[in-house]
């Protein structure tokens, strides 16, 4: 048989209409949201893998990765990266990145129970496990780093309860309590495709150029899913599109919404390229510009014959690329006794590097900032916040980002809501909130809930308890046990 005909006897042969019960009480979730499909067959999988094929290619791929593991583990990988500062951009991703894989793996798990198309269901279902198997690869490659540096060990804990962690987890929190259509599209299409690469491409691109040759492979072994997870997003929207033109305004809805949640979670990645890599790879406004502005920009303009316009406040975004990791560092260094990394003030070559990307607005606006920061710690008077931080009720952010137009004022936007006054950080975040109020108004705001004594108890001392945060694991970076361990293994490393 040729791989089509395989593929349809694996896959839409494979499935039938229900007769003791009409398909729309078996499958009441695809319609519920507007959207409308007139042909289920029309969904196409360029790619046309069977579970057979998947698993051949899957297992070929973790006995290549786990063998790199092991030599990593066996030779003290942990040694040849760059500098111990570097480590603490894995604990964010292992915190905020890791634990969204497996909520990953729960939603399409989901989502293709909840659509009657065979093809539809198959190809959740296989990216379901793609993103179980990519959550667990990354715990087993970072697990060397949990015997050697302190902030690794309680992840999971930390991401259901830490406040920087409630921006991820809102996040997908949001995907996963919408319909299955909205669902794809926020994570394949908004997420995978639009967005990913600002994430995978500088942090593996930063993991190789540091030494941590580990990262880089667990990476390279999930690149093969992620193509066929971009391409199952831009398939669908095209999909749902060629379906109805009644279809197209809720898209672009979810475009709109899902592109600005998206942006504003890549705040922390943003400052991870910009301030937590020992040896830079590219800025972050460089890394927008090339896989935002150019690669989505191609993207939409390849839409745009659907009726598919660029994502509301992508002109924001741009106007942001020179701020955002500043603001995002800035916000960790303010708070850095309650996150589980360490925090510094960039040294002096960093400094003039930062200059460099951002000539227009470093040194104008943020570097004195710093100059302030490198006084007060040689003094002894490390500066930090004693306060809790206003958050957005949207993504949950604190709100410190600046209007578009002026970087000396910080946004506040506000609505009422049944008599509730509730602020942002952005009209993005504003405008997703009143077409869905009913939805937002139950966010878990972590300042809130330690106001409401709520997280383990009224003193900070109680909350980073709750948090199951030691000493150790927060702070800033110059006294650190990270610091000083790291010191002494390369110093005997370089004695023998």
């Amino acid at each position: 048989m040729s791989v089509k005909d395989k593929y349809a006897l694996l896959t839409r042969d494979l499935g039938w209409d229900t007769t003791y019960q009409p398909m729309d009480r078996v499958f009441p979730h695809d319609s519920f949201e507007g959207i409308v499909i007139h042909d289920w067959d029309g969904w196409e999988d360029p790619f046309r893998m069977t579970m057979d094929a998947y698993w051949k290619f899957q297992s070929e791929k973790e006995r290549k990765l786990y063998a790199i593991i092991d030599a990593f583990q066996q030779n003290n990988g942990q040694l040849n990266v760059t500098d111990a500062r570097y480590v603490n951009a894995l604990k964010l991703f292992l915190t905020g990145v890791s634990p969204l894989e497996y909520a990953a793996h729960r939603g399409f798990a989901m989502a293709g129970r909840n659509l009657r198309g065979a093809g539809a269901r198959v190809a959740c279902q296989m990216q379901s496990v793609d993103e179980l198997r990519h959550c667990q690869t990354q715990v087993h490659t970072i697990s060397q780093y949990n015997k050697f540096f302190n902030g690794f060990s309680d992840w999971r804990h930390m991401h259901d309860r830490l406040w920087y962690l409630s921006v991820p987890k809102s996040y997908f929190e949001d995907a996963m309590t919408a319909g299955p259509f909205e669902f794809i599209t926020a994570i394949s299409f908004s997420f995978e495709y639009v967005l990913t690469n600002l994430l995978f491409m500088p942090f593996m691109s930063g993991a190789a150029y540091n030494g941590d040759m580990a990262t880089v492979t667990f990476g390279f072994s999930a690149q093969s899913d992620e193509s066929r997870h971009m391409t199952l997003g831009l398939e669908v929207v095209k999909f749902m599109l060629e379906q109805d033109p009644a279809n197209l305004p809720i898209i672009q809805k979810w475009v709109d919404k899902w592109f600005w949640r998206g942006y504003r979670l890549l705040s922390l990645v943003a400052m991870m390229m910009d301030y937590m890599l020992p040896k830079r790879v590219m800025s972050w406004k460089e890394a927008w510009e090339i896989y935002f502005e150019q690669n989505g920009g191609a993207l939409f303009a390849d839409l745009a014959r659907y009726g598919i316009r660029m994502p509301k406040y992508h002109e924001q975004a741009a106007q942001e690329k020179d701020r955002v990791s500043h603001i995002a560092w800035s916000i960790f260094y303010n708070f850095n006794h309650a996150a589980a990394i360490h925090t510094w003030v960039p040294e002096e070559q960093e400094l003039a590097w930062l200059k460099e990307q951002y000539p227009d607005t470093f040194e104008r606006d943020y570097l004195p900032r710093f100059r302030f920061w490198q006084e007060q710690q040689k003094k002894g008077e490390r500066w930090t916040n004693p306060g809790l931080p206003m958050l957005c009720q949207l993504c949950q952010l604190p709100m410190a980002f600046p209007e578009p137009d002026d970087p000396t004022q910080i946004c506040y936007r506000e609505t009422t809501y049944k008599g509730e006054r509730y602020h942002f950080c952005s009209d993005g975040c504003c405008d997703i909130f009143k077409d869905e109020p009913e939805k937002y108004v139950q966010a878990w705001l972590p300042v809130h809930q330690i106001f409401q004594g709520n997280c383990g108890g009224a003193s900070l001392d109680e909350v980073l308890a709750w948090y199951h945060l030691k000493p150790e694991d927060s702070g800033d970076y110059a006294t650190s046990p990270d610091r000083a361990n790291w010191e002494q293994w390369t110093n005997n490393k370089g004695a023998a």
